[in-house]
Protein backbone atom coordinates (compact mmCIF):
# COMPACT_ATOMS: atom_id res chain seq x y z
CA UNK A 1 0.00 0.00 0.00
CA UNK A 2 1.17 3.29 -0.57
CA UNK A 3 0.72 5.63 2.79
CA UNK A 4 0.07 9.49 3.26
CA UNK A 5 1.52 10.81 5.78
CA UNK A 6 -1.34 12.78 6.89
CA UNK A 7 -3.78 11.16 9.41
CA UNK A 8 -5.54 10.93 12.88
CA UNK A 9 -6.53 8.81 15.29
CA UNK A 10 -8.30 9.40 18.88
CA UNK A 11 -9.08 6.89 21.70
CA UNK A 12 -9.87 6.10 24.89
CA UNK A 13 -9.43 3.36 27.04
CA UNK A 14 -11.34 2.84 30.74
CA UNK A 15 -9.32 1.69 33.74
CA UNK A 16 -10.58 1.03 37.32
CA UNK A 17 -8.87 4.10 37.91
CA UNK A 18 -9.47 6.58 35.33
CA UNK A 19 -9.68 7.09 31.62
CA UNK A 20 -6.99 7.12 29.50
CA UNK A 21 -6.85 9.52 26.77
CA UNK A 22 -4.43 9.08 23.70
CA UNK A 23 -4.64 11.23 20.25
CA UNK A 24 -2.19 10.82 17.04
CA UNK A 25 -2.14 14.00 14.51
CA UNK A 26 0.14 13.34 11.65
CA UNK A 27 1.56 15.39 9.09
CA UNK A 28 4.32 15.82 6.35
CA UNK A 29 7.74 15.72 7.19
CA UNK A 30 11.53 14.78 5.24
CA UNK A 31 11.75 12.68 8.35
CA UNK A 32 10.44 10.97 11.38
CA UNK A 33 9.37 13.83 13.86
CA UNK A 34 7.77 12.27 17.15
CA UNK A 35 6.57 15.11 19.98
CA UNK A 36 4.82 14.39 23.27
CA UNK A 37 2.31 15.89 25.13
CA UNK A 38 1.82 14.05 28.24
CA UNK A 39 0.72 14.91 31.60
CA UNK A 40 3.95 15.16 34.19
CA UNK A 41 2.65 11.87 36.16
CA UNK A 42 2.48 10.35 32.37
CA UNK A 43 5.99 11.34 31.16
CA UNK A 44 7.98 8.13 32.46
CA UNK A 45 6.10 6.02 29.24
CA UNK A 46 7.61 8.58 26.54
CA UNK A 47 10.27 6.21 25.95
CA UNK A 48 8.28 3.07 25.29
CA UNK A 49 5.59 5.11 23.42
CA UNK A 50 8.76 6.67 21.03
CA UNK A 51 9.99 3.38 20.66
CA UNK A 52 6.28 1.79 19.08
CA UNK A 53 5.58 4.87 16.86
CA UNK A 54 9.07 4.52 15.61
CA UNK A 55 8.82 0.35 14.59
CA UNK A 56 5.44 1.58 12.64
CA UNK A 57 5.91 4.92 10.58
CA UNK A 58 8.92 5.81 8.40
CA UNK A 59 8.42 9.63 8.05
CA UNK A 60 5.87 12.17 9.07
CA UNK A 61 5.44 14.82 11.72
CA UNK A 62 3.63 13.11 15.11
CA UNK A 63 1.97 14.77 17.34
CA UNK A 64 1.20 12.09 20.32
CA UNK A 65 -1.23 13.37 23.06
CA UNK A 66 -1.56 11.15 26.30
CA UNK A 67 -3.78 12.24 29.40
CA UNK A 68 -5.17 10.39 32.54
CA UNK A 69 -8.64 12.06 33.88
CA UNK A 70 -9.40 9.81 37.58
CA UNK A 71 -12.24 8.60 38.19
CA UNK A 72 -14.94 10.35 40.34
CA UNK A 73 -16.64 8.00 42.76
CA UNK A 74 -18.59 7.94 45.94
CA UNK A 75 -15.82 6.44 48.14
CA UNK A 76 -13.23 9.61 46.68
CA UNK A 77 -15.34 12.02 47.53
CA UNK A 78 -15.37 11.45 50.92
CA UNK A 79 -11.34 11.95 50.49
CA UNK A 80 -11.11 15.32 49.39
CA UNK A 81 -7.72 16.56 50.31
CA UNK A 82 -9.24 19.87 52.11
CA UNK A 83 -5.97 21.75 52.48
CA UNK A 84 -5.48 21.60 48.73
CA UNK A 85 -9.05 22.72 48.13
CA UNK A 86 -8.51 25.94 50.51
CA UNK A 87 -5.49 26.77 48.84
CA UNK A 88 -7.65 26.54 45.62
CA UNK A 89 -9.95 28.62 46.81
CA UNK A 90 -7.75 31.41 47.60
CA UNK A 91 -5.89 31.64 44.73
CA UNK A 92 -8.91 31.52 42.68
CA UNK A 93 -10.32 34.63 44.64
CA UNK A 94 -7.05 36.18 44.85
CA UNK A 95 -6.86 36.10 40.87
CA UNK A 96 -10.32 37.48 40.77
CA UNK A 97 -9.96 40.36 43.09
CA UNK A 98 -6.93 41.22 40.21
CA UNK A 99 -8.40 40.28 37.04
CA UNK A 100 -12.15 40.77 37.50
CA UNK A 101 -13.17 39.39 34.36
CA UNK A 102 -11.38 36.45 35.23
CA UNK A 103 -13.88 33.42 35.35
CA UNK A 104 -13.73 31.37 38.75
CA UNK A 105 -13.08 27.89 39.00
CA UNK A 106 -16.34 25.33 38.53
CA UNK A 107 -16.65 22.22 40.35
CA UNK A 108 -15.94 20.04 37.83
CA UNK A 109 -12.42 22.01 37.46
CA UNK A 110 -11.48 21.92 41.36
CA UNK A 111 -12.19 17.99 41.22
CA UNK A 112 -10.63 16.99 38.28
CA UNK A 113 -7.52 19.40 40.00
CA UNK A 114 -4.48 16.86 40.56
CA UNK A 115 -4.59 15.64 44.22
CA UNK A 116 -7.70 17.42 45.31
CA UNK A 117 -9.55 14.34 45.24
CA UNK A 118 -7.48 10.53 46.71
CA UNK A 119 -7.28 8.00 43.87
CA UNK A 120 -6.27 4.90 43.67
CA UNK A 121 -2.81 4.59 42.55
CA UNK A 122 -2.19 2.93 39.47
CA UNK A 123 0.60 0.88 39.33
CA UNK A 124 2.93 2.30 36.55
CA UNK A 125 3.77 -1.49 35.07
CA UNK A 126 -0.19 -1.56 34.43
CA UNK A 127 -0.40 1.92 33.25
CA UNK A 128 2.61 1.06 30.88
CA UNK A 129 0.88 -1.60 29.53
CA UNK A 130 -2.39 -0.26 29.10
CA UNK A 131 -1.59 2.94 27.09
CA UNK A 132 1.28 0.79 25.11
CA UNK A 133 -1.89 -1.21 23.84
CA UNK A 134 -4.11 1.73 23.48
CA UNK A 135 -0.97 3.29 21.27
CA UNK A 136 -1.39 0.23 19.07
CA UNK A 137 -4.88 0.31 18.61
CA UNK A 138 -4.55 4.33 17.83
CA UNK A 139 -1.34 3.22 15.03
CA UNK A 140 -3.73 0.68 13.45
CA UNK A 141 -6.64 3.31 13.32
CA UNK A 142 -4.15 5.82 12.38
CA UNK A 143 -2.97 3.36 9.44
CA UNK A 144 -6.60 2.81 8.38
CA UNK A 145 -6.57 6.81 7.43
CA UNK A 146 -3.22 6.69 6.13
CA UNK A 147 -3.86 4.10 3.92
CA UNK A 148 -7.11 5.45 2.51
CA UNK A 149 -5.54 8.80 2.02
CA UNK A 150 -2.15 6.97 0.05
CA UNK A 151 -4.57 5.44 -2.16
CA UNK A 152 -6.12 9.03 -3.42
CA UNK A 153 -2.72 10.33 -3.82
CA UNK A 154 -1.66 7.30 -6.37
CA UNK A 155 -4.75 7.83 -8.16
CA UNK A 156 -4.08 11.32 -8.83
CA UNK A 157 -0.38 10.32 -9.69
CA UNK A 158 -0.95 7.37 -12.09
CA UNK A 159 -3.76 9.83 -13.95
CA UNK A 160 -0.61 12.76 -14.40
CA UNK A 161 1.88 10.29 -15.17
CA UNK A 162 -0.58 8.72 -18.28
CA UNK A 163 -1.25 11.94 -19.61
CA UNK A 164 2.39 12.69 -19.80
CA UNK A 165 3.16 9.66 -21.46
CA UNK A 166 0.11 10.07 -23.79
CA UNK A 167 2.10 13.20 -24.36
CA UNK A 168 5.39 11.66 -24.75
CA UNK A 169 3.80 9.05 -27.78
CA UNK A 170 2.05 12.01 -29.52
CA UNK A 171 5.97 13.71 -29.82
CA UNK A 172 7.92 10.61 -30.42
CA UNK A 173 7.02 9.56 -33.91
CA UNK A 174 7.04 13.29 -35.30
CA UNK A 175 10.18 13.67 -33.84
CA UNK A 176 12.39 12.11 -36.45
CA UNK A 177 10.24 14.07 -39.11
CA UNK A 178 10.90 17.52 -37.27
CA UNK A 179 14.97 17.05 -37.55
CA UNK A 180 14.46 15.59 -41.09
CA UNK A 181 12.23 18.82 -42.08
CA UNK A 182 14.97 21.19 -40.36
CA UNK A 183 17.63 19.88 -42.08
CA UNK A 184 15.81 20.05 -44.99
CA UNK A 185 15.35 23.75 -44.62
CA UNK A 186 18.83 24.01 -43.85
CA UNK A 187 19.96 22.77 -46.97
CA UNK A 188 17.55 25.03 -48.90
CA UNK A 189 18.98 28.34 -47.06
CA UNK A 190 22.40 27.35 -47.76
CA UNK A 191 21.37 26.82 -51.75
CA UNK A 192 19.84 30.00 -51.77
CA UNK A 193 22.84 31.43 -49.68
CA UNK A 194 24.50 29.88 -53.03
CA UNK A 195 26.97 27.64 -50.43
CA UNK A 196 27.24 23.80 -51.16
CA UNK A 197 25.80 21.34 -48.76
CA UNK A 198 27.59 18.53 -49.58
CA UNK A 199 31.12 20.08 -48.40
CA UNK A 200 32.25 18.22 -45.92
CA UNK A 201 32.19 20.56 -43.47
CA UNK A 202 29.22 22.15 -44.16
CA UNK A 203 27.80 18.34 -43.97
CA UNK A 204 29.17 17.89 -40.57
CA UNK A 205 27.68 20.88 -39.18
CA UNK A 206 24.28 19.99 -40.41
CA UNK A 207 25.08 16.52 -38.96
CA UNK A 208 26.03 18.25 -35.12
CA UNK A 209 22.36 20.77 -35.86
CA UNK A 210 20.15 17.31 -36.20
CA UNK A 211 22.01 15.67 -33.29
CA UNK A 212 21.45 19.17 -30.97
CA UNK A 213 17.80 19.10 -31.63
CA UNK A 214 17.39 15.26 -31.73
CA UNK A 215 14.81 14.29 -28.33
CA UNK A 216 14.82 11.03 -28.60
CA UNK A 217 16.90 10.14 -25.76
CA UNK A 218 15.02 12.34 -24.03
CA UNK A 219 11.51 10.56 -24.44
CA UNK A 220 13.19 7.36 -23.87
CA UNK A 221 14.21 8.38 -20.62
CA UNK A 222 11.12 9.86 -19.87
CA UNK A 223 9.16 6.81 -20.70
CA UNK A 224 11.80 5.29 -18.47
CA UNK A 225 11.17 6.97 -15.29
CA UNK A 226 7.38 6.70 -15.76
CA UNK A 227 7.69 2.73 -15.67
CA UNK A 228 9.56 3.27 -12.84
CA UNK A 229 7.32 6.08 -10.79
CA UNK A 230 4.09 2.96 -12.07
CA UNK A 231 6.30 0.02 -10.53
CA UNK A 232 7.20 2.03 -7.29
CA UNK A 233 3.68 3.32 -6.74
CA UNK A 234 2.50 -0.50 -7.39
CA UNK A 235 5.40 -2.01 -4.75
CA UNK A 236 3.95 0.49 -2.54
CA UNK A 237 6.17 0.56 0.92
CA UNK A 238 7.47 4.26 2.02
CA UNK A 239 7.85 4.77 -1.58
CA UNK A 240 8.01 8.94 -0.94
CA UNK A 241 11.51 9.68 -1.29
CA UNK A 242 12.15 7.79 -4.38
CA UNK A 243 9.39 9.39 -6.21
CA UNK A 244 10.60 12.57 -5.28
CA UNK A 245 14.23 11.95 -6.87
CA UNK A 246 12.01 10.52 -10.11
CA UNK A 247 9.80 13.37 -10.06
CA UNK A 248 13.34 15.39 -10.35
CA UNK A 249 14.99 13.39 -12.90
CA UNK A 250 11.33 13.63 -14.80
CA UNK A 251 11.62 17.64 -14.85
CA UNK A 252 15.32 17.34 -15.90
CA UNK A 253 14.06 15.99 -19.25
CA UNK A 254 11.12 18.03 -19.62
CA UNK A 255 13.14 20.76 -19.18
CA UNK A 256 15.97 19.74 -21.64
CA UNK A 257 13.36 18.59 -24.40
CA UNK A 258 11.69 22.54 -23.96
CA UNK A 259 15.58 23.87 -24.54
CA UNK A 260 16.12 21.44 -27.63
CA UNK A 261 12.42 22.57 -28.92
CA UNK A 262 12.61 23.92 -32.56
CA UNK A 263 8.94 23.30 -33.19
CA UNK A 264 5.90 24.92 -30.93
CA UNK A 265 4.09 21.48 -30.22
CA UNK A 266 6.92 20.53 -28.98
CA UNK A 267 6.92 23.64 -26.85
CA UNK A 268 3.57 23.24 -25.67
CA UNK A 269 3.71 19.72 -24.79
CA UNK A 270 7.40 20.06 -22.70
CA UNK A 271 5.56 23.13 -20.92
CA UNK A 272 3.01 20.85 -20.73
CA UNK A 273 5.03 17.93 -18.71
CA UNK A 274 6.36 20.32 -16.33
CA UNK A 275 3.21 21.34 -15.16
CA UNK A 276 1.42 17.72 -14.95
CA UNK A 277 5.31 16.65 -13.16
CA UNK A 278 4.65 19.66 -10.72
CA UNK A 279 1.47 18.37 -9.74
CA UNK A 280 2.49 15.14 -9.22
CA UNK A 281 5.82 16.23 -7.05
CA UNK A 282 3.16 18.22 -5.31
CA UNK A 283 0.96 15.12 -4.47
CA UNK A 284 4.40 12.85 -3.55
CA UNK A 285 4.96 15.81 -0.65
CA UNK A 286 2.47 13.72 0.92
CA UNK A 287 3.52 10.15 0.28
CA UNK A 288 5.36 8.39 3.22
Amino acid sequence: MIYSMTGYAALSQELPQGTLNLELKTVNSRYLDIQFRIMDELRGLEPALRELIGARLARGKVDCRLGFSAAVTAESLAHIHSALLKQLLVLDKTVREHAPQAAPLSVAEILRWPGVIATEELSKDALKESALALLTRALDDLAATRSREGAKLKDIILDRAAQVETLVARIKPKSALIVANLQEKLRQRLKEAEVASEDERVRQEIVLFAQKIDVDEELARLATHLSEVKRVLGKGGGAGKRLDFLMQELNREANTLGSKSVDAEMSQASMEMKVLIDQMREQIQNIE
